[in-house]
């Protein structure tokens, strides 16, 4: 069955970016309807987007010779048929102007009327000058939108149609077009599994200023967390402070150290049924000093070896299927494999996900990576490079 998408396309100069959405769109086999605001209107014609779309653009809610009585002689709405007829919304490009009135409930038009009326994803894709997208109200309705359950894909840094350099720039096409494509294919596969996924890197103090910590962004674990979210599961996700944050609202709660950490999975462990432990945790520990160091002298730091989380984990929950992650630096596949088994036999972990950082495309901090998946019976798979968002996607169809 065709999927639907309603196209909103507000005043941005990068409306005609919108264009390009539409024919990748299309190419996967996508019917899509445009509504466009009467300033978007007069930037670009709406014939270019009924040539695209092949179907009407919508301008104005009241067009010419509208008749009350032919709507309730009829009982039928334009806005509400497109609103109800939607399986995703999306708004590309979206002005701090339709932020604000959404953000409010404002619906003064045809556009933010029908928004308002859907009860699908909404995908919203900002694009504006850089100081306007910095701007404290700006953010402040960006942030209430995603906690109303908006899809917020924030613009990409670089020159802007005003000359000035910065974020601000509209995403790219295929980057919107890939988030319409996931929204479009959720499923409820995952439905009414309670899933636990930690993410991000902890950090251990050395005194009140200082702290040592690792490299992680948080990326892999927060791309599961999505992708298990997307599939139905009823999802916590543990995250450190300083990872990248998830799109959709999902629970979550945040940690720093390892025994902040701790205190969340003895909390949560024996309430779910598995557990995704993606999370970089320190493997020493400091022995903190009050106050402040001073800087003039040399300092020796007494790293001492932790306890390891993933070992307890089943202690808290052995019903719990626990799928572990390991990361080495500079091993071949065999000694990956090799090592990944062992720790996996160590943490009764049901499967282990090993990748090699020294890869430049596959290390912290990058949005791709390539993963070996191993499992007790020293069997393994490999997953070649590909997008985190991809990877997760195979991780979690290989562990069901």
């Amino acid at each position: 069955m065709k999927k639907t998408v309603v196209l909103g396309v507000t005043s941005g100069i990068a409306a005609f970016k919108a264009l390009d959405l539409i024919t990748l769109l299309k190419e996967e086999g996508v019917t899509v309807h445009v509504i466009m605001t009467t300033r978007a209107s007069q930037m670009i014609s709406p014939a270019e987007f009924e040539k695209i779309s092949g179907n009407k653009v919508h301008t104005q809610l009241f067009e010419n010779g509208f008749d009350y009585k032919k709507i309730l002689d009829a009982r039928h709405v334009e806005h509400i048929d497109l609103a109800d007829n939607a399986d995703v919304m999306a708004i590309v490009p979206a002005t701090a102007n339709v932020i604000g009135k959404l953000a409010y409930g404002i619906a003064d038009d045809f556009l933010t009327t029908t928004t308002l009326a859907v009860s699908s994803p909404v995908i919203i894709a900002p694009a504006m000058n850089v100081h306007m997208w910095s701007n404290p109200i700006v953010a402040e309705n960006v942030s209430k939108l995603k906690k109303l359950g908006y899809h917020i894909i924030e613009p990409e840094r670089g020159l802007l149609a005003c000359g000035y350099e910065g974020k601000g720039r509209l995403a790219a096409a295929s980057v919107i077009k890939d988030e319409i494509m996931r929204q479009l294919n959720r499923t409820s596969s995952l439905k009414n599994k309670k899933i636990i996924v930690t993410a991000g890197g902890t950090i251990e103090k050395i005194d009140e200023v200082r702290v040592i910590t690792n490299r992680s962004s948080g990326k892999m674990g927060v791309a599961l967390a999505e992708e298990l979210f997307l599939r139905g599961a009823d999802v916590l996700l543990l995250r450190s402070k300083t990872s990248v944050e998830p799109r959709y609202m999902m629970q979550e709660e945040l940690f720093e150290t390892v025994a902040d950490l701790e205190k969340l999975l003895v909390k949560h462990l024996k309430k779910y049924d598995v557990i995704y432990h993606v999370a970089a945790v320190s493997d020493f520990t400091i022995g903190k000093h009050e106050g402040k160091l001073a800087s003039e002298n040399a300092l020796s730091l007494d790293l001492k070896p932790q306890k390891k989380l993933l070992d307890e984990i089943k202690k808290i929950n052995p019903d719990i299927h626990l799928i572990a992650f390991k990361a080495e630096y500079g091993l071949s596949e065999k000694a990956l494999v090799k090592t990944a088994l062992e720790r996996l036999t160590e943490s009764n972990a049901d499967m282990i996900v090993a990748n090699d950082i020294s890869k430049p495309s596959g290390g912290f901090e990058v949005d791709t990576n390539e993963v070996m998946l191993v499992y007790p019976d020293g069997k393994f798979v490999k997953i070649p490079n590909a997008s985190k968002k991809e990877i997760a996607a195979k991780i979690i169809d290989a562990t069901g």
